[in-house]
């Protein structure tokens, strides 16, 4: 619980900033590239040597899978029930089956469950989340946004050249080679601002304005991601008679809101820009509320 109260302080530190004149409006976005190319892949080079290649491990490398049929379908249904525009209808399939499994993964994975979580969070995010994102985000944006053509050497690219996907490599190949002490202290005191800097950058960035034209697609949206997709894995979970940790952080990561970098190309695709953002921003504002509901329903 202390751990959830720093997060939010870190939040409340980052919604200060945003009304100081002295940080400029880049500052969230800097400090989520920062992140994303060191504190992240700091985390997952200290990891992925800690993985133990289990059959528990085959949840969190499916599950993620397994949410994207169900939000695709859901979303399609909904956006052909209402009537949505084709804007609409990218914008959800881009923000509904990715979630934000790193960047707000990690520390509320950390603040529930402990170091222990981090393992199978990995495989979710990496071998589902990352790789969705690369393949099936490409895909989305080539057929609902400006690029009309879809290169395989930019979905392989994007997918390889990651840089969580590069310490994914990296920590794989080093599995049988414990780091130097001093590689090892630098990689701790790296992964340790992981937290401080994504949630003050979540503060930075939060804006939870809503138009009354959106509010119907955004409620139908985060409603998937933050209740019907924890929920079903966790029913999924049930049924097939699996449990433990690999499961547990399976259902937790189903539940996280709307990753950032999705919104931010449906944003740069010109696909709905209010609704991405909006989905982002709320989907991270209801998830502090859901989350604990979700840990507590495991």
């Amino acid at each position: 619980m202390e751990n959830f109260l720093l997060i939010g302080i870190f939040v409340g530190i980052g919604a200060l900033f945003r009304r100081l004149p002295a940080f400029p409006a880049q500052t969230g976005h800097v400090l989520n590239m920062f992140a994303l190319y060191v504190a992240l892949p700091a985390v997952i080079l200290l990891k992925v040597p800690l993985i133990r290649l289990s059959g528990d491990m085959i949840i969190p490398a499916v599950a993620p899978w397994a949410m994207l049929l169900l939000s695709v379908t859901l979303v399609l249904a909904g956006c052909r029930m209402f009537r949505w525009s084709r804007e609409t209808t990218g914008v959800l399939l881009l923000v509904v089956p990715i979630g934000n499994t790193s960047f707000m993964g990690v520390p509320m994975v950390m603040a529930f469950f402990g170091e222990r979580g981090i393992p199978p969070l990995i495989v979710y995010d990496q071998l589902g989340t990352m790789l969705m994102f690369a393949t099936y985000g490409s895909f989305i944006l080539a057929l609902y946004g400006g690029d009309t053509t879809i290169r395989l050497s930019r979905i392989v690219g994007r997918a390889v050249l990651f840089p969580p996907t590069l310490a994914l490599l990296a920590g794989g190949l080093l599995r049988s080679w414990p780091y130097p002490p001093a590689v090892s202290e630098t990689l701790t005191s790296l992964a340790g601002m992981l937290t401080p800097l994504v949630m003050t950058a979540i503060g930075f960035q939060l804006n939870v304005r809503l138009s009354p034209a959106i509010v119907r697609p955004l409620g139908y949206g985060l409603a998937i991601k933050l209740v019907v997709a924890p929920l079903a894995a966790l029913a999924g979970c049930r049924l097939l008679g699996v449990d433990g940790l690999a499961a547990s952080i399976s259902v937790f990561e189903a539940g996280m809101p709307p990753m950032v970098t999705a919104g931010a190309l449906a944003m740069a695709a010109g696909l709905l820009p209010e609704l991405a953002a909006a989905a982002v921003s709320l989907g991270m504002v209801v998830s502090f509320c859901s989350l604990p509901v979700v840990y507590w329903m495991l």
